[in-house]
């Protein structure tokens, strides 16, 4: 590693993971570094931001991203997938229903939160299309006995939620906005309220006690977190 994390802003999570908050919408974006690869989750707001990812995680790997996973399909964790050409690009299935034709509606929604309007249009016209698409857990290999569980443990935020847990000392979950720390869980038109607690179950049986999990916006948490999270929203939702 030519760079440290912290020299470009990132936070390390644990040694060769890392994860950066960006500007605007206290947005996450993480890293995981392999053995000649690097795997991005979460690609940014604009096509502007995911370059920025890019570079900094080119820079942080000393090798170009090679896996780009979605966490889910709104525009703030998306719309910089188009910076990540090459990298193979893995979302929950159905999410990319969303990505190819509900694309307008991405852009208005961009748009409505404040992405200066030719910002919205030009990522939401460069939008790639996920061609793994995972529908219960798929296993990345990224060398050197590293690997990342991507756990399609939706629905919740959204109808397509995707985990990502990297295996370790501790353990670390990448949560989308199934978690969220810098304020309430935001539930728009697209959540599944009713299975939201579930999914959050799912969650915490991947990662156990131990695991850091890295929320969609704000700091890492513990699963203490996770679960007085999903209690709250189990009450607001009155569901079980």
């Amino acid at each position: 590693m030519t760079v440290t994390w912290e020299e470009l802003g990132w936070e390390r999570v644990t040694e060769g993971i890392g994860r950066c908050r960006l500007p605007g919408w206290d947005c996450t974006a993480g890293l995981v570094l392999g053995a000649g690869t690097a795997l991005m989750v979460d690609a940014g707001s604009s096509l502007a931001e995911g370059a920025r990812l890019r570079t900094e995680a080119q820079a942080l790997a000393d090798r170009r991203v090679t896996h780009l996973a979605l966490t889910h399909p709104h525009f703030d964790h998306v719309f910089g997938a188009a910076a990540f050409a090459g990298a193979a690009l893995y979302a929950a299935v159905g999410a990319e229903g969303v990505l190819g034709y509900d694309r307008e509606e991405l852009r208005l929604d961009a748009i409505r939160n404040g992405l200066p309007a030719g910002e919205a249009e030009e990522a939401a016209d460069a939008l790639p299309l996920p061609r793994h698409l995972v529908s219960g857990e798929w296993t990345l290999d990224l060398g050197d006995g590293r690997q990342a569980l991507l756990a399609n443990v939706g629905p919740g935020h959204t109808p397509h939620d995707l985990a990502v847990l990297v295996p370790g000392d501790p353990e670390v979950v990448f949560c989308g906005d199934l978690v969220e720390e810098s304020g309430d869980p935001q539930a728009g038109p697209d959540a599944v309220p009713s299975r939201w607690p579930a999914a959050l179950d799912r969650l915490l049986s991947l990662g156990g006690d131990r695991a850091l999990y890295v929320p969609g916006h704000g700091a890492v948490v513990d699963a203490a977190f996770v679960r007085a999270q999903r209690d709250a929203l189990a009450a607001r939702f009155g569901v079980s």
